[in-house]
């Protein structure tokens, strides 16, 4: 701030009446004070956040895929239709934490892979700021993955959905929190429940209300028959999303993620 005053009543000194420039002076504060105010508003306030309260995750695949926290190469037998948080928490072990101490500070990106808070700063994944976690995927034949909000088999309630218990303001949650999906040169996107105002240089997508249509813009990246392909899947709450304040702090949120293979053209494969 210091060098911003001399700029200040450099600027002063040069055009306004020494009679005039206490008022001058105050007039310049008061807009520094509003500008500062207007630029963060979409965040929490630095220092008072809390963290979601709890975080529950469940991923599951459709018939003709399987999904692993390990490349078991092409043993299909190792693979498995689900993962839970206990196996979730298995990974995260190497971080020395768990789903539960995933507090989720509110972080931003524009590409899905670098985190920065509100002070610009890069986060690490999995130290409280965002859960970040590798499984693999593989299916039989090639195919395009994408999200699904049906379920992934019959009489199961599985499909993807972002969820919370919580009441209120508090359930707006549910509308700041992003998921990211990167398979490398298989492809990556980012999905964005109840999608509003778009965050400045991020691209992401929301599934259909109702009835499910799949299309490129549901794709999340691409599988070749019998190769097991690594995805890292990033869950975090946005600080640049316009609800993304402190009516949030510890909220509950439940994301549910369904994952179904559908060819070229975007039909499901059977």
């Amino acid at each position: 701030m210091g060098f911003f005053n001399r700029q200040v009543d450099e600027m002063i000194d040069e055009k306004v009446p020494r009679k005039k420039r206490k008022r001058v002076i105050v007039i310049v504060a008061i807009l520094t004070l509003l500008s500062m105010a207007t630029s963060t508003y979409a965040w929490f306030k630095v220092n008072t956040f809390s963290g979601v309260d709890s975080l529950d995750m469940h991923i599951s695949v459709s018939a003709q895929l399987k999904v692993g926290m390990e490349d078991y190469g092409t043993d299909l037998d190792k693979y498995t239709k689900v993962i839970t948080n206990e196996m979730i928490d298995g990974y995260l072990g190497k971080y020395n934490t768990s789903i539960e101490e995933i507090m989720l500070d509110p972080v931003t990106t524009t590409q899905g892979r670098q985190f920065t808070n509100q002070r610009g700063s890069v986060r690490e994944p999995n130290d409280r700021s965002y859960l970040e976690f590798e499984c693999f995927f593989i299916a039989t034949e090639d195919m395009w993955v994408h999200l699904t909000t049906e379920s992934t088999e019959a009489g199961n309630d599985d499909g993807t959905k972002v969820s919370t218990t919580s009441t209120g303001a508090k359930a707006d949650v549910v509308n700041c929190t992003r998921v990211g999906f990167d398979a490398d040169s298989h492809g990556s996107a980012i999905y964005e429940p109840n999608k509003g105002t778009p965050v400045s240089g991020q691209t992401t997508f929301d599934l259909p209300s109702g009835t499910m249509r799949y299309s490129n813009s549901t794709r999340l990246f691409h599988l070749n028959g019998m190769e097991p392909t690594k995805v890292t899947i990033r869950l975090w709450v946005d600080g640049e999303d316009p609800q993304c304040d402190d009516d949030v702090q510890d909220a509950h949120l439940a994301v549910q993620l369904g994952f179904i293979g559908c060819d070229d053209n975007n039909v499901p494969i059977s």
